[in-house]
């Protein structure tokens, strides 16, 4: 005899195959055919679902692009949970955290620049800095909490709290140069994170010199006035 509650979760567990099925479809469609020139009719008849059903999952392009940026987080948070766990030196920390990205992102780098072209538009919801996208930045930077406040690097409070997004726009600043790679096995940004990351360490640490506080004080301020 079935269940009501085995009914239920057989549905639930079928619409989530659906929905990942949509999804995994999408992202192989946008890296073969671009961002701009998929539909979500080509997308539905490619998973074998209605358009209706397409659209019953995902509102929209965005929207799947936005579950995306949820699933390359969730992948991520698994494997930085396990080096934050073992590792309290800032350095490795951070240079784990950053390397550990390029991996999970690694099959998506293709489809990268294509995508780029759209998230690059500030009023466009796939920004990163958008509204829409506010749920995966802000698990982004919490990740980068993560790092401080786990880590041997011992800093003044104020710059303490800025800390944390001051590393998720530096990851940034690497996705960026990331997208525009074309070295063999991304040589270019892994030197990039090799070297910024002990810098970055450096500069940080001198911050507990006295005479250091007033600058300090001074970029606090600076952050804090231009965010939104």
């Amino acid at each position: 005899m079935t269940t009501l509650t085995g009914v239920t979760d057989s549905a639930t567990a079928k619409g989530e195959q659906t929905r990942e099925l949509i999804l995994s479809t999408a992202l192989r469609l946008f890296r073969e055919q671009g961002y701009g020139k998929t539909t979500m009719r080509a997308i539905a008849t490619e998973a074998g679902v209605s358009v209706g059903n397409a659209y019953y999952y995902f509102g929209s392009k965005e929207h799947l692009m936005q579950a995306y940026y949820d699933h390359l987080q969730a992948q991520h948070q698994e494997v930085v949970d396990t080096i934050l766990a073992e590792e309290k030196v800032f350095t490795r920390r951070l240079g784990g955290v950053l390397h550990s990205w390029l991996e999970v992102a690694r099959p998506y780098h293709e489809f990268a620049g294509t995508f780029f072209k759209t998230a690059a538009e500030p009023t466009s919801p796939l920004s990163p800095f958008s509204e829409q996208s506010k749920p995966a930045r802000e698990a982004s930077v919490a990740v980068f909490r993560q790092v401080v406040d786990g880590s041997d690097l011992k800093l003044p409070a104020e710059l303490k709290a800025e800390l944390p997004e001051l590393l998720w726009l530096m990851q940034m600043g690497i996705v960026l140069f990331w997208v525009h790679d074309d070295s063999q096995d991304l040589r270019r940004t892994r030197a990039l994170i090799d070297r910024s990351v002990p810098l970055v360490d450096r500069l940080l640490r001198l911050t507990r010199i006295p005479g250091v506080r007033g600058v300090v004080n001074d970029i606090v301020g600076l952050v804090r006035s231009v965010k939104p």
